[in-house]
């Protein structure tokens, strides 16, 4: 276990550095250059991992660290991306399609990576996953603008489109955002405590569902790690769910403000109320139901928080993102950390899984008190 945690903490120390460095770069920059280099970068730190894992183990959790840097970049750029070229009352499910594909990629790698190892070696998902993140990234750099107007691809009906339906694009600025400013709107607070509990909780499922299967329920790991897939792939599409039904909402006139605190209220308890029902689980496919339900639901956080960011500062929504995604990455390290330890103390997953639910009602109590869907900056 301890191997483990250091492993996946590895990845989130480099993950934090990058997060407020890269919405900055973002903001200046814009989306496209920002993330082609991150692709390229952690596709480099992809096909050295087995190198590295060969070497040493610390050399295996330096090379893990820094494809966390590299990736940090990753959510700053697709914000501002999107902004840039989908209306308001589309957003939501464009983003709902993106973040499918993170969790499908998910899926993919759980199921695909064990058989690529047993039949091709264990350089082979490597060196695959690294060229087809080069692949991307090509493609990316030819085909992909951060502004429609600049676009080959898109004809004037759409452009119109676009533009009709989004504020003017937030001019970029030369100068370091005003990050005191920033700092002292409560709205901007809940989207921070919102990304640290959303990566808390979701961090615990993501490093530790295996080892609870395996220690509550003593099912091996193989089988485990199909009981690992299946949420991914259902976040898929109850992010995409949460995405239309929040742009549905808009488009009939709903307030903003009022459709992110729903959305991200059920990203929430949702998540809260399976995590504690998962205490009286009695069976591991009762088990896996009910944490498939938990992921599943806390996907509705991309209607809600993520979209928000837009919504309160367009001008400095890639740093802004930066440092709600850092407030996550620290809390991922904690629950990550802390999960082995009431684990290894305590013999049993229950005290951490109340105390998750706990941070989900409180900061959702916190979210509907200061969240709002008016600029702000």
């Amino acid at each position: 276990m301890p191997y483990v945690c250091n492993k996946q903490s590895s990845f989130l120390w480099g993950y934090i550095f990058s997060s407020v460095v890269g919405g900055a770069l973002v903001d200046r920059y814009g989306g496209k250059r920002v993330l082609a280099w991150g692709v390229l970068l952690w596709s480099l730190a992809t096909i050295l991992t087995p190198l590295a894992a060969n070497h040493s183990t610390t050399s295996l959790l330096a090379i893990r660290a820094f494809f966390g840097l590299a990736e940090g970049v990753a959510l700053p750029s697709m914000s501002t991306l999107m902004s840039s070229w989908f209306p308001s009352n589309e957003r939501a499910s464009a983003v709902g399609i993106s973040m499918a594909g993170f969790h499908l990629g998910n899926v993919i790698g759980l199921l695909l990576t064990p058989i690529m190892l047993s039949t091709i070696g264990i350089s082979g998902p490597f060196i695959l996953f690294s060229s087809l993140g080069l692949l991307w990234a090509t493609t990316w750099a030819y085909r992909v603008t951060d502004d429609p107007q600049e676009s080959n691809f898109v004809s004037r009906s759409e452009l119109r489109l676009i533009q009709a339906g989004k504020a003017a694009s937030p001019k970029k600025s030369s100068q370091f955002p005003p990050l005191r400013l920033l700092l002292s709107k409560l709205p901007a607070w809940a989207i921070i405590f919102a990304n640290a509990t959303n990566n808390w909780g979701y961090f615990v499922l993501l490093s530790w569902m295996p080892v609870y299967f395996k220690s509550v329920y003593n099912v091996n790991l193989k089988q485990a790690a199909w009981f690992s897939a299946v949420p991914w792939a259902t976040m898929a599409i109850s992010g995409y769910l949460a995405g239309s039904v929040s742009d549905s909402l808009i488009q009939k006139g709903y307030p903003t403000t009022f459709v992110r605190k729903v959305m991200q209220t059920i990203g929430f308890v949702g998540p809260a109320v399976t995590l504690l029902c998962l205490n009286y689980a009695n069976s591991p496919t009762t088990a896996a139901t009910l944490m498939t339900a938990a992921l599943s639901l806390s996907s509705f956080s991309q209607a809600g928080f993520m979209l928000n960011i837009q919504d309160i500062a367009p001008q400095y929504a890639g740093i802004l993102h930066g440092i709600s995604n850092s407030a996550g990455t620290l809390a991922a390290i904690i629950s990550t950390i802390g999960t082995g330890y009431f684990v290894q103390r305590l013999g049993s997953f229950q005290a951490f899984l109340t105390l998750t639910a706990a941070l989900y009602f409180v900061t959702t109590i916190f979210w509907n008190l200061f969240a709002t869907g008016d600029q702000v900056l």
